[in-house]
C-alpha cells in the first residue's frame, strides 16, 4: 500500500465517523435513510466526484471492509438478541425465520433462473443474497418508540439472524461453481461440516470461554471500563481467526459467540454493547461509502427490462410471503404490516454476494451487479418508506397525547409521593416529584435532598461519576456510596439496597 493509498484510507474512515456523527441526531429524529446518505457520500468522493476514493471488485482494502463488517454486524446482532423475548415470541421466531426467510429465497432463485437465464447455483447464490434484510436500514425504525414491541423483535430477528440462515446456501452454491467444476460429494459433505458444526462449535466455545474469563477477572481484580468495552471486539475477532484456521466459518462461529453471550446473561456493563455495536455500524457505513465510490452504480449498467423485472420480484416476493405466513403468528394486524412491508436489502446482501467475487468463482461479478441494482432501489423505496412512515408516526404522537390527557402511553409519568397521612387539608405538598422513566432524568436540589432525609424516607445517595472523573475531583458528597456506572447491577445486589428507596445519583 502506498503513502497517499494509506492516506486516503485513513482520510475516509475518518469522514465517516466525523459524518456519522454529525448526522446522528437528524437522521434518529427525521428517519432519512442513513445508507443513501453515505452512498452520495461515497459518490463524491469517488471518480466521478473528488477522485479521492477509487476500490475496486479486486482491491484488498475492499475485502478487509466487507469481512470485517459483515463479522461485526452477526456478532453485535447475535448478542443483542434478548433470549427471553425470544422464547415467549417463539412461534413469530420459527415463521419469521423458517418459510419467511427460505420461501423468498427459492422464488427469487427461481425467478434468477427463469427471468436471467442463471445457471441453479448462481441463482440460489443471488437468492440466498437477495433474501437477507438489512440490519442498518432498519436500526432507526426498531428503535422508535411507537413500533410495536412485536414488530419490533420480528425485524430484529429478521435483519439479525437471516444471515445466519442464506449463508450456507451461498457457499454451497460457491462449490457448485468453482472455477475447477463443481465440488466432489467428499468436500461438499466437509465443507458442510465446517459451515453446521465446527464453525459454530468453536465459536460458541470462544463466546464461553471469553465471557467466563472477563467475569471471573472482572470480580477478582477489576477490570476498567474502556478495556471492557474493546473485549467485545477481542472475543469476536477470536472466534472468527479460531473458526477459519480449523476449516469452519468464521461468520457463523461470531454468531455464535455472540448468541452464547446473550444467552449466559453474564452482566455486562453497557459498553461492552455499545461500543460492538458502533464498531459494526462504522464498519458498515465505511463499507457503504467504498460502495459509494464506484462498485454501486454497477448495477445501473445491468438494468434492462428483464433486470428491473427480476428486481421488482425480489423486492416484493417476501412482502407476499409474510403476508401468508404472519396470519398464523400471534401478533396484531398491525405488526404483521409493519414486519412484511418493511425488509430493505442493503449491506447485508452485498456483503453475502461479495462472497463468491472473493473465491473467484466464475460469473460473480455478475451476480454482484444485479443485487446492486436491487440494493439501489430497496434504498430508494423501503429507506423513503421508513422516513415517511417514522414521520408520520411523529406527526400522530401529539394527537394520542392529547387524547390521553396530555400524557401518551409510554411516556414518563409524574407521581407525588405524600406521606402515609397525607398534606394537611387545603396545603400544598412540599414533597418533589417523582418521575418515573425519565429521559432526561430529574434533577433533585440539595434542600430536597435535605427535606427527603428529615421526612424519613429510605433516600440512598450514590456517586456515580465515571473513574477518571472520581479520582481527579476531590470533592465527595457527604455518605455517598462509590458506584462505578460499569457494574450497577451486581453493586446493588451486593449492599442490598432497598428497592422501594430513593437513589439520588450524583455525577457532577
Amino acid at each position: 500500500m502506498t503513502h497517499e493509498t494509506f492516506a486516503g484510507t485513513l482520510a475516509l474512515i475518518g469522514v465517516v465517523i466525523l459524518i456519522s456523527s454529525l448526522l446522528s441526531g437528524m437522521v434518529e429524529r427525521t428517519g432519512l435513510p442513513q445508507v443513501a446518505i453515505f452512498l452520495l457520500v461515497g459518490a463524491v468522493l469517488g471518480p466521478a466526484g473528488l477522485g479521492l476514493v477509487e476500490l475496486s471488485l479486486e482491491s484488498p482494502a475492499l475485502e478487509v471492509i466487507a469481512t470485517v463488517g459483515l463479522l461485526l454486524v452477526l456478532f453485535s446482532d447475535a448478542i443483542g438478541v434478548d433470549v427471553g423475548e425470544v422464547r415467549q415470541q417463539r412461534r413469530l421466531a420459527l415463521l419469521i425465520l423458517g418459510p419467511g426467510t427460505l420461501l423468498p429465497a427459492a422464488l427469487i432463485t427461481v425467478a434468477g433462473r427463469y427471468l436471467l437465464a442463471l445457471s441453479w447455483p448462481a441463482a440460489a447464490i443471488l437468492g440466498a443474497a437477495l433474501a437477507s434484510t438489512d440490519p442498518v436500514l432498519l436500526r432507526t425504525l426498531v428503535r422508535h418508540s411507537s413500533v410495536p414491541p412485536a414488530a419490533r423483535l420480528g425485524l430484529r430477528l429478521e435483519s439479525g439472524m437471516n444471515d445466519v440462515i442464506l449463508l450456507p446456501i451461498v457457499v454451497l452454491g460457491m462449490l457448485a461453481l468453482r472455477a475447477s467444476g463443481p465440488a466432489p460429494a467428499w468436500e461438499v459433505a466437509s465443507r458442510a461440516v465446517g459451515l453446521f458444526l465446527l464453525g459454530p462449535m468453536l465459536g460458541a466455545f470462544a463466546g464461553w470461554a471469553g465471557i467466563t474469563l472477563l467475569d471471573q477477572v472482572r470480580r477478582r481484580m477489576g477490570v476498567r471500563r474502556d478495556y471492557e468495552s474493546l473485549y467485545a471486539l477481542g472475543v469476536a475477532f477470536t472466534a472468527f481467526a479460531a473458526a477459519e484456521a480449523m476449516g469452519g466459518s468464521g461468520f457463523l462461529a461470531a454468531f455464535a459467540a455472540g448468541l452464547v453471550i446473550a444467552a449466559l446473561d453474564v452482566e455486562l456493563c453497557d459498553c461492552f454493547l455499545d461500543y460492538g455495536e458502533a464498531s459494526a455500524e462504522m464498519f458498515l457505513l465505511l463499507t457503504f461509502v467504498a460502495f459509494g465510490a464506484g462498485l454501486i452504480w454497477t448495477g445501473l449498467q445491468v438494468a434492462g427490462l428483464r433486470s428491473l423485472l427480476f428486481a421488482l420480484v425480489a423486492l416484493g416476493v417476501r412482502t407476499a410471503v409474510l403476508s401468508l405466513v404472519l396470519v398464523r403468528a400471534p401478533i396484531d394486524r398491525h405488526s404483521r404490516r409493519l414486519i412484511a412491508w418493511f425488509g430493505p436489502r442493503g449491506l447485508s446482501s452485498l456483503l453475502l454476494v461479495l462472497l463468491p467475487v472473493f473465491a473467484e468463482v466464475p460469473g460473480a461479478e455478475h451476480l454482484f451487479a444485479l443485487a446492486c441494482l436491487v440494493v439501489l432501489l430497496s434504498v430508494l423505496l423501503h429507506g423513503g418508506g421508513i422516513a415517511l412512515w417514522l414521520r408520520a408516526a411523529g406527526r400522530e404522537a401529539p394527537e394520542s397525547e392529547r387524547r390521553n390527557g396530555g400524557t401518551a402511553e409510554g411516556s414518563p409519568e409524574v407521581q407525588r409521593r405524600e406521606p402515609a397521612d397525607g398534606p394537611a387539608p387545603g396545603a400544598p405538598s412540599t414533597v418533589p416529584p417523582i418521575r418515573r422513566f425519565a429521559d432526561p432524568p430529574e434533577r433533585m436540589t440539595i434542600a430536597e435532598l435535605r427535606e427527603l432525609q428529615q421526612r424519613g424516607d429510605p433516600v440512598t445517595l450514590l456517586d456515580v461519576r465515571t473513574e477518571r472523573s472520581y479520582r481527579d475531583d476531590p470533592r465527595r458528597a457527604a455518605a455517598a456510596l462509590r458506584f462505578p456506572p460499569d457494574d450497577a447491577v451486581r453493586l446493588a445486589r451486593e449492599r442490598a439496597l432497598d428497592r422501594h428507596g430513593t437513589l439520588v445519583l450524583y455525577c457532577t
